[in-house]
């Protein structure tokens, strides 16, 4: 059984499916009509898992296709690695009518989008995500990007899928850093929707991950929750940018630390503990969001602070983020849970003075 949601704005309508496995995916493929050859792009990890799954549902509809193998990782996620699959998607004939198939995490969706909106001035894809993280959060929107030496997801376009399709079955061999990655942006969801998701969510745990049911639920709300952003503001002039909570301080982790210490989840899970710590501190938020947050967290293993970083450090790569602007450090905050508001302008000393309060109490 396929739970659907369909996105809609302007000219674009896509649908995100929800499946058991693969074994539709075929058909949904066939829906697009008018495509020549199919280029699945993906890494050596998910292949030796679910390429032949892939393969025999697309060869039992005759879809023709090629497979292009991209290193994983988020260091890999880089500009200077895109040349060698424009030149193997010429070498293999795909033209405008093929179709790229991003076969992975989130790290192979975004890698592949960028090869598409750019390959051609612009072709179409698809996202088969395998792990939460993509499910819920970067297979749905069309933000797609590549790194720089100096920053995350510098480089990069807003180019919708035409279509999304997650087997739900791709989970279970997600290690405990996987799923922490995808938990992440699930509670990052629960607390900017508030109201019954943040209530809901503190009633999961480790346990919860292994309950059909329950897993269906964290996935289908955040991906109700962001389709309804996305379709407000398709490409972040305003209300979209809600969704960077806790990204500020999350990039600034990972570039800070490499992508090698830290999964974007980790990372981001700390930025969201930091947003709302400066949501108390500048917004009057309710200290109860913090501790509910604190416990949520831990209820799933993931930790809320790494003491060993440095803030001063830290900030120097926040001032590459985004959202800065005239060299201003902003950060989306908590007004109340469920209520996020952005272009909050934070200082240095602002920064220092609550990683200092609220790192001395965990």
């Amino acid at each position: 059984m396929i739970s659907r949601e369909k996105i809609s704005f302007n000219t674009t309508n896509y649908e995100i499916l929800l499946s058991q496995n693969f074994d539709e995916l075929g058909e949904e493929i066939i829906k697009l009509k008018n495509f020549s050859k199919i280029f699945i792009i993906s890494e050596k990890k998910v292949t030796d898992l679910y390429y032949i799954q892939v393969s025999e549902v697309l060869k039992k509809h005759k879809l023709t296709h090629e497979l292009i193998l991209m290193k994983g990782s988020e260091k890999n996620k880089h500009i200077k690695n895109v040349r060698p699959v424009y030149n193997s998607l010429i070498k293999n004939g795909a033209d405008r009518k093929s179709i790229l198939l991003a076969l992975g995490g989130g790290v192979v969706g975004d890698f592949t989008g960028f090869i598409a909106s750019t390959f051609l001035r612009g072709i179409r894809f698809i996202q088969v995500p395998t792990t939460l993280l993509a499910m819920v959060d970067s297979s749905v929107g069309g933000k797609v990007a590549v790194n720089v030496d100096f920053g995350k997801n510098m480089v990069g376009a807003f180019h919708q899928p035409s279509v999304v399709y997650a087997g739900i079955h791709s989970l279970k061999t997600l290690k405990p850093t996987e799923w922490r990655c995808g938990l992440a942006e699930v509670i990052k969801h629960s607390l900017l929707q508030g109201k019954d998701f943040f209530k809901k969510m503190q009633t999961f745990h480790l346990g919860s991950l292994e309950n059909l049911d329950d897993l269906k639920f964290m996935i289908l709300e955040s991906v109700k929750f962001k389709k309804e952003i996305v379709s407000q503001d398709e490409k972040e002039i305003g209300l979209r940018g809600i969704l960077n909570l806790g990204h500020t301080l999350g990039h600034a982790i990972e570039s800070l630390t490499k992508y090698k210490k830290y999964s974007h989840g980790e990372a981001v899970a700390m930025g969201l503990v930091f947003a709302i710590e400066l949501s108390i501190f500048k917004k009057g938020l309710n200290l109860e969001i913090y501790s509910d947050l604190i416990k949520l967290l831990n209820s799933f293993s993931i930790k809320p602070i790494d003491k060993k970083l440095k803030m001063n450090k830290l900030i120097e790569h926040m001032y590459h983020d985004k959202k800065t602007s005239d060299k201003k450090l902003k950060f989306i905050l908590l007004d109340k849970l469920g209520e996020p508001s952005f272009g909050n302008e934070i200082t240095e000393e602002e920064i220092l003075k609550v990683y200092k309060i609220y790192s001395e109490k965990l």
